[in-house]
């Protein structure tokens, strides 16, 4: 346990789509990052990444990721920090923010899929 909050797993298999898996992506800004991913089975492919909005979790792009995937991409979906099962932060009033903007999220995700 952590903060009060028991940890959680990764998404089920059985809740996905054919060839989406859930897995976590440790070390994102100091950050567990839980992402679907699709296409993955080919190595060289060129990456897409699904950003969610608010309220929304990376189980909402789950419908279009198989399509992408099938087209030839590799196609990665994130619960955004603070959302689904992904991590969330420490910061307090005096923490720089500029580490937690999405950019940075996005590229640091990309670096470690």
């Amino acid at each position: 346990m952590t903060s009060g909050v028991a940890e959680v797993g990764p998404l089920e298999a059985g809740v996905l789509p054919e060839g989406v898996r859930a897995r976590f992506v440790e070390g994102v800004n100091g950050i567990r990052v839980h992402v679907l991913e699709a296409g993955f089975e080919t190595a060289g492919r060129p990456l897409v990444v699904l950003v969610h909005g608010f309220p929304d979790l990376a189980y909402g792009w789950r419908g279009v990721m198989p399509l992408l995937a099938s087209a030839g991409y590799h196609v990665v979906a994130a619960d955004q920090r603070g959302y689904g099962r992904s991590g969330g932060t420490e910061a307090t009033y005096e923490t720089a923010l500029e580490p937690y903007s999405t950019l940075n999220k996005v590229r640091d995700v990309v670096e470690l899929v």
